[in-house]
């Protein structure tokens, strides 16, 4: 018998993209490979279990963690309220150890090979992307393999004590990623599409001080149609959030979302015309595609020379929120000054985004298979 290799899909939506691709490509590259994948709610359940009966993929099966959650409601795809993951995943640990491979897109999962004596091998791909990534958790150092994007990464994980033998550089998975919603499908009217993305840190964020003056800046122009999509874990810590969002909801000109898989699987990023944002990570997606970006600093951050800030060479950065709306509409013209360092910027951080990502983790999960450790197990 053939021991099969698990997906862990047990965290928040936003870590899907930068699995499931793996999942289509080692199906496609292997279809004799028996491909579990383990879900913590009917969400997860009810979406990726579509992609694969779409697909075709006979070769995978779902498979429900201890723990699991079924819910009503969710059928907009936003964030499920999750089993607690330390005790599901300890529960978990039996049935895991049947396996050959556990790929996982977090660090949480990763408490298993750490503290346990686990039969198979993890493989850790990084979800998201970006300087203000953490990289100096010791539970890094228990995946026998990590994808990164880029070799960037690779040095970044590096220094902060990951052996580079088990470091691989694949490019940025979600970029592969094939079940986005419809884009620019938001707005009656054929306007230039901002997009407001907020980081859900009050010290890395512009929300607290300037977000709902912000969103005025942007509609009161009249120049622009808005997208409000904020980091999906910014409804976590605003108590004033929702508030904001319902007032300028079904507004013309407006998508507010804070709930849906929109948020999370690139649609917005894919369909913005001007990013305007401060520190969250959906800046290097949006420069898989270099277009203007505007920057909010509200809290007068010496940024400069400042590695966790380093998307801010890619844009205008905003010191006085009054200034907001010239910086907008200034933005095109400026673009072109600002192109290279957003390039040199997605090059750094994400490395090949041509979707061929997900193929190379297939790849180092079949390598590990074709090892004689690994045979000699069956």
């Amino acid at each position: 018998m053939i021991r099969p290799v698990a997906f862990l899909f047990l965290g928040e939506t936003l870590l899907i993209p930068h699995l499931y691709p793996i999942v289509e490509a080692l199906a496609e590259a292997a279809p004799d490979v028996p491909i579990d994948l383990w879900v913590s709610t009917s969400l997860h359940e009810q979406l990726i279990g579509g992609w694969i009966a779409a697909a075709g993929i006979t070769s995978a099966r779902i498979r429900r963690a201890p723990g699991f959650r079924t819910l009503r409601g969710y059928d907009d795809g936003r964030n499920p309220p999750l089993p607690a993951k330390l005790p599901m995943l300890f529960r978990l640990a039996p049935r895991l150890n049947r396996a050959a491979i556990v790929v996982c897109a977090e660090q949480t999962s990763l408490w298993l090979p750490r503290v346990l004596p686990m039969r198979p091998k993890f493989i850790n791909t990084l979800h998201g992307a970006g300087t203000m990534m953490t990289r100096g958790d010791k539970r890094r150092q228990a995946a026998w393999k990590t994808l990164v994007p880029s070799a960037g990464e690779c040095a970044a994980l590096a220094a902060h004590g990951v052996d580079p033998g088990a470091i691989v550089p694949i490019g940025y998975v979600k970029a592969g990623f094939r079940h986005r919603t419809a884009a620019r499908t938001w707005f009656a009217d054929d306007r230039p599409i901002v997009l407001y993305a907020p980081h859900w840190q009050q010290h890395r964020s512009s929300w607290w001080q300037w977000g709902p003056r912000a969103i005025e800046a942007v509609r009161a122009s009249g120049r622009y149609n808005l997208i409000f999509a904020p980091h999906q874990r910014l409804l976590e810590k605003a108590s004033d959030l929702r508030e904001v969002a319902s007032r300028i909801a079904g507004q013309p000109g407006v998508h507010c979302d804070l709930d849906s898989f929109a948020m999370v699987d690139g649609s917005y990023t894919a369909a913005a015309d001007l990013y305007l944002g401060d520190t969250s990570s959906q800046v290097v997606e949006f420069l898989m595609q270099p277009r203007p970006c505007v920057f909010l600093d509200p809290l007068g951050v010496a940024w400069q020379g400042d590695p966790s800030y380093a998307m801010w060479a890619a844009g205008e950065v905003v010191t006085d929120v009054a200034t907001l709306d010239a910086a907008l509409a200034q933005a095109p013209a400026l673009h072109g000054g600002f192109e290279p360092a957003q390039r040199a910027f997605a090059e750094a951080q994400l490395g090949d985004v041509s979707g061929a990502a997900a193929a190379r983790a297939a790849r180092v999960i079949l390598d590990a298979l074709a090892q004689p450790s690994y045979r000699a197990a069956q």
